[in-house]
């Protein structure tokens, strides 16, 4: 997520480092760019004009604390400045008092508002709500098709008629009072361009449902045009909120820098694979965090907190006090990792984490491949993994569709993560939460 950004920022960031105070100076030096940076991600020049500006403004004159550098008086400076550019707090979703309640989620054709609408779902089911999604898409061929197959994976009804999509929206809301659905999310047809007649069918059905929350999806790839399609949409529907996707892909930053500023709507959710679990809540504060490459510890034990089995963590920190770590551990560990999302996104998470990962590729592939290597291994070599010589070492290969230079890289690497275990087990009760999967590298 915005590693291209995150890297040139850093860029900047070093040309104030060899400088033993903060001059206007070295202060302009970076500001021009840290300009060029935001406006070659594409972010809205009025945007960078005013947040450079701010920038500058904040760090000329500020006293230099003995305990840091110029440099990160700067970046703390432009931590602050992003933060407040994001929309300062989080924005939780406003669901109404009226039951159901009925969320309305709208966007050009190709933003991912289907596959938002069951990610959405699925949140509120995990929040205790019971939410039907409405196939209100009767344009694009297989749409509805799509948001039930969607529907079915998640456990979540769907409700589809072969009406006019304000009929089938009214239709909807009538049937989860009926059968005691709490949440309504429709998703509405997309538009590859401002088409008139279609921008005034969504207003009819915010008109005939009075929906609590209405949603704007912006692919989180087209920069300024995301902007440009929400300042349009803004004017007809008014909506709430914004939902940025395809924040897992080769994301500029354009449009998540760009979009609370000129529309003044917030960012209440991005979406982060393309799994239905992948969206989270948007917090400008974790994401400023992200973007300089200061990780987002907070976002990572949370996403820990849903996926780990309290019981094998507390059995885990038994083992760490007693200095003990078996590849059977590893490989409890990986699998928990695994559902957290794409390693790339997780480990970016752990502060210092994405220099250390630049130019390195972590991809699921990858972990599938540690995965059969330890399978392959008996239970004795998993516990003991230093009697693997060099037959074993062949066996285990060929059992696994491996080579024995790749048993050779995880047997070294994981005595490296015996060593940080050893290490952490130390730490254990001070620093490190109880239940968060252990860090690991490949």
């Amino acid at each position: 997520m915005f590693e291209e950004l995150t890297q040139k920022l850093e860029t900047a960031f070093k040309k104030l480092r060899g400088h033993g105070k903060l001059s206007e100076k070295n202060i302009s030096d970076s500001m021009r760019e840290i300009r060029r940076v935001l406006l070659e991600a594409d972010v809205h020049y009025k945007v960078v004009k005013d947040f450079i500006a701010g920038v500058q403004e904040k760090a000329v004159g500020v006293e230099v604390l003995k305990s840091i550098t110029p440099g990160q008086q700067v970046v703390k400076v432009v931590h602050d400045a992003l933060v407040e550019l994001l929309g300062k707090a989080n924005v939780p979703l406003h669901l109404g008092d009226r039951i159901p309640s009925s969320m309305m989620v709208v966007g050009l054709q190709g933003s991912g508002k289907t596959t938002t609408v069951a990610k959405l779902g699925v949140l509120l089911q995990k929040k205790g709500k019971k939410p039907l999604l409405v196939a209100a898409d009767t344009y694009r061929p297989a749409a509805v098709d799509q948001l039930k197959k969607l529907g079915e994976h998640a456990g979540l009804h769907v409700f589809s008629e072969d009406k006019s999509p304000v009929q089938i929206t009214a239709d909807s809301v009538s049937y989860a009072r009926k059968h005691g659905y709490d949440t309504v999310l429709f998703d509405t047809a997309g538009r590859l361009h401002l088409d008139d007649e279609m921008m005034s069918e969504l207003e009819s059905i915010k008109s005939r449902n009075k929906p609590a929350e209405i949603l704007f999806v912006a692919d989180g790839m087209t920069g300024q045009d995301a902007v440009r399609s929400a300042e349009a949409f803004l004017k007809r529907l008014d909506f709430n909120g914004v939902v940025l996707t395809k924040l897992d892909g080769d994301t500029k930053g354009g449009a998540a820098l760009s979009i609370r500023a000129v529309t003044g709507k917030p960012i209440k959710f991005i979406t982060t694979s393309e799994k239905l679990d992948g969206i989270e809540s948007f917090h400008p504060d974790r994401m400023a965090s992200r973007i300089l490459g200061m990780g987002d510890v907070v976002s990572l034990v949370e996403k820990a907190q849903d996926v780990v089995d309290q019981d094998q963590a507390e059995k885990l920190a038994e083992k760490l006090k007693k200095q003990e770590f078996t590849l059977e551990d590893f490989l409890e560990q990986l699998q928990q990792l695994k559902k957290m999302g794409p390693m790339n996104q997780v480990l970016n998470m752990l502060p210092g984490m994405g220099k250390n990962l630049k130019g390195l590729s972590v991809d699921d592939s990858a972990v599938n491949q540690v995965e059969a290597l330890i399978s392959s291994m008996t239970y004795e070599e998993r516990r003991k993994p230093h009697i693997i010589n060099g037959s074993r070492r062949k066996r285990i290969a060929a059992g696994s569709g491996s080579t024995v230079q790749d048993v050779n890289r995880l047997l070294k690497q994981f005595h490296m993560m015996q060593k940080m275990m050893k290490q952490m087990g130390k730490l254990k009760g001070k620093r490190m939460p109880n239940n968060m999967p252990l860090p690991f590298s490949f």
